[in-house]
């Protein structure tokens, strides 16, 4: 029993992480309906962010902790950039034209860090300090799966607070639902696109950084796969849905943690993929999405 616990515990901790990546997925693709697959690249971003800024902070003797708001800063900053530079050009252009820059973008974030930093992965200091917490009966859980968790799942609640009772998640929701019909009403579209990459940005550049602090090796390539199992997470959970994005998230991780623990650590991107597929064979709009119809 203690051991099952602890793999739900291990999971939920990954499965924090992608969800607050699925997040970005998901409130991109409700709002301008792309599939933005450079999103993952920036969990790499901010990670090398992280560690760029982690000497400055030592050296000024200040908490090493805060390069994870630089992170989320300098990556909100690039989601807008890359928003208005690459994806804005081609809103009303083929979904498939706005595809193909998503890659080639994430292609580049890869390279250009890959040039700036090599492909040598770097070993990623500890920011956390912290041992094992004993959570009762002789269980210890690690101080950083316990931070993971807590930190999404109050970011998760923030979030669905910011989207439910602000003015600014209030437009959202309305460009979602009908951006012509909110431009109409005097929201700013390009305004409430904007604040979305930078919050979706913002939260990648967290748990790039909680991600790191788990896993402590970095390279330009890490975010690539990462990447794609929250895309598979936001899909699972039910694209464009935010509560959808969370349950996915953390239920992809419960699932690959048993199956790393129960079955084959091998077989753990194969059960999930798999899983995957069965949902969307019976449920195509996901776990939490709901079947729109529309007007042809």
């Amino acid at each position: 029993m203690l051991d099952l616990l602890k793999q739900l515990i291990n999971g939920l901790q990954v499965g924090s992480i992608y969800a607050l990546v699925a997040l970005g997925y998901t409130m991109v693709y409700g709002i301008v309906k792309l599939i933005n697959f450079a999103h993952g690249d920036i969990i790499m971003v901010g990670s090398y962010v992280c560690l760029m800024a982690i000497p400055i902070l030592s050296a000024a003797g200040l908490p090493l902790w805060l390069c994870a708001v630089g992170a989320a800063l300098f990556c909100a900053i690039l989601g807008v950039v890359i928003e208005r530079v690459a994806y804005k050009p081609l809103r009303n252009s083929p979904r498939i034209s706005a595809l193909i820059t998503a890659i080639g973008v994430s292609l580049l974030l890869q390279n250009v860090f890959m040039l700036l930093f090599t492909a040598t992965p770097k070993p990623f200091p500890a920011i956390f300090t912290g041992g094992n917490v004993t959570l009762g009966g002789g269980f210890t859980v690690s101080f950083i799966t316990l931070l993971t968790i807590l930190v999404a799942v109050v970011l998760m609640v923030l979030l669905q607070l910011f989207i439910k009772r602000t003015k600014i998640g209030k437009g959202m929701r309305a460009v979602s639902e009908d951006a012509g019909a909110a431009q109409l009403m005097g929201i700013s579209v390009n305004t409430t696109i904007s604040v979305t990459f930078a919050i979706g940005s913002a939260l990648a550049a967290v748990a790039a950084v909680l991600y790191s602090s788990a896993y402590p090796m970095i390279d330009p390539y890490m975010g690539s796969f990462l990447g794609i199992k929250a895309f598979v997470a936001a899909v699972l959970g039910g694209i464009g849905s935010i509560p959808g994005a969370m349950v996915g998230g953390l239920a992809m991780g419960v699932v690959e943690s048993l199956t790393k623990a129960y079955i084959s650590s091998q077989m753990a991107d194969a059960v999930v993929f798999l899983i995957l597929i069965v949902v969307l064979l019976v449920k195509p709009t996901g776990i939490m999405g709901k079947n729109i119809g529309e007007k042809v």
